[in-house]
């Protein structure tokens, strides 16, 4: 059979409207709304049979019930939904009332095509609608993670927005200690501030362990800035709470949930970040990014750089200590979970590279150590050997007692690091 003989069948099955005809040949011609080739196909049958021309209302359709004269409506609900919101990219989905699929499936069956001939309903809707929205708003279809998605839910009448997250990235230092990188609820209390009918004598109330944070100082003037409802701070691994974090400092992300505003003066915002937290943390190098440089930076496998201020519990001589720190120069560490930590992970045994490491006494009793070692690995216990846990360590290897007073995280470098590459950022 001819596509002509095809659309006769379809169209005797009327009254169908000519987007509803046309939608059942997507597949079979081109460049034309479905609109536009049912319309086209309609004339053609008229005049192979030399019949009478005769157009079909929309609102008399038996398939779509009316629905296909209703896209330019539909895209208009839409950008209304978004209000102020800024966006450059949306997407559409349609959520098919069941009456109407059941018609498409009668509709083919009645004139004898498969079932999946031409297109779905909710396709031809998606992008009708869709078309209109980009030309409303003068925004872009996207089909990966939009700024905005709209679902037309046609038999409830509504449009569901919903206004997807914006990311800032940059790279933070710490330059104070006992600032922990995100807010640390306090454990006693559970973060209410309360011990019973009495204030938490650990927290004094507050509900965290610590006043600040990284993300404190940071993610309030990222959510402001850009009008949202909520920040979320993502880190590239985090230092002890106690450790420093100098040098080109830690990749970050901050997440914004339903941004009002997507355009952001960083460099600004940079300056406000860290008038803000007034020396305690300083961020550089911010820039709008993607969804997909968050799972980038929490994966990141990050080799690090330390310096530690060690103290020995005996006297220890410069051709000891050298002898010590040849010996774990590119050596493979076995670690136990550390003792400190053992109440939140979990209780395993990690292998770990130290790729360098330096030393230098202060005096007998002293030193610096520089420790360039493979993500995940523990320099506190690597130093002390935290009663066994870690072997080979610095004071295993000396026999002397050996506890870091000080610890610094002077650099975090990726062997494949995603923070120069464009696609990753807006």
């Amino acid at each position: 059979m001819t596509i002509l003989d095809d659309a006769r069948a379809v169209i005797a099955d009327g009254p169908v409207c000519d987007a509803c005809v046309g939608r059942v040949f997507a597949d079979r011609s081109f460049g034309l709304t479905n609109a536009e080739r049912g319309r086209s196909l309609r004339v053609a049958v008229a005049l192979d049979d030399d019949d009478p021309f005769e157009s079909v209302d929309v609102a008399d359709c038996w398939v779509c019930e009316g629905y296909c004269d209703t896209f330019d409506e539909w895209a208009e609900r839409c950008v209304e939904s978004v209000g102020d919101a800024e966006f450059e990219t949306y997407q559409v989905g349609t959520r098919t009332p069941p009456l109407i699929e059941e018609n498409e499936v009668l509709l083919r069956e009645g004139a004898g095509l498969p079932e999946d001939a031409g297109e779905l309903f909710k396709s031809e809707f998606n992008r009708e609608v869709g078309k209109r929205v980009g030309r409303l708003s003068d925004t872009e279809v996207e089909f990966g993670r939009p700024d905005v998605q709209f679902l037309l839910d046609l038999a409830e009448d509504e449009v569901e927005t919903v206004i997807n997250s914006a990311f800032v990235y940059g790279r933070y230092r710490k330059l104070e200690r006992d600032i922990p990188q995100t807010t640390w609820p306090c454990s006693d209390c559970d973060g209410s501030g309360r011990d019973g009918r009495s204030t938490c004598e650990t927290c004094g109330g507050s509900g965290l362990l610590y006043d600040e944070s990284v993300e404190q100082l940071t993610a309030p003037l990222v959510e402001d800035v850009m009008d949202g409802v909520a920040a979320t701070f993502h880190g590239a691994g985090r230092e002890d709470v106690d450790a420093l974090m100098l040098g080109t400092g830690r990749p970050f992300v901050i997440e914004v949930e339903e941004p009002r505003r997507r355009t952001v003066d960083v460099e600004r915002l940079e300056s406000d970040i860290n008038a803000f937290a007034d020396g305690k943390v300083e961020v550089e190098g911010l820039r709008l990014a993607t969804y997909d440089m968050v799972e980038r930076v929490k994966e990141l496998d990050a080799s690090k750089t330390y310096r530690a201020e060690v103290a020995f519990g005996e006297r220890v001589i410069a051709e000891q200590l050298a002898d010590a720190v040849a010996a774990l120069d590119g050596a493979t560490v076995e670690q136990y979970t550390p003792q400190r930590v053992d109440h939140r992970r979990a209780n395993l045994t990690r292998t770990r590279i130290v790729h360098s490491i330096s030393a230098e006494l202060t005096d007998d009793h002293h030193a610096t150590v520089e420790v360039h070692g493979e993500g995940g690995l523990y320099i506190k216990e690597l130093i002390s050997g935290d009663d066994g846990r870690t072997e080979p360590s610095l004071a295993g290897v000396l026999g002397v007692a050996a506890e870091v007073t000080a610890l610094d995280v002077l650099a975090v470098e990726g062997e494949d690091e995603p923070f120069e590459d464009e696609a990753y950022f807006r």
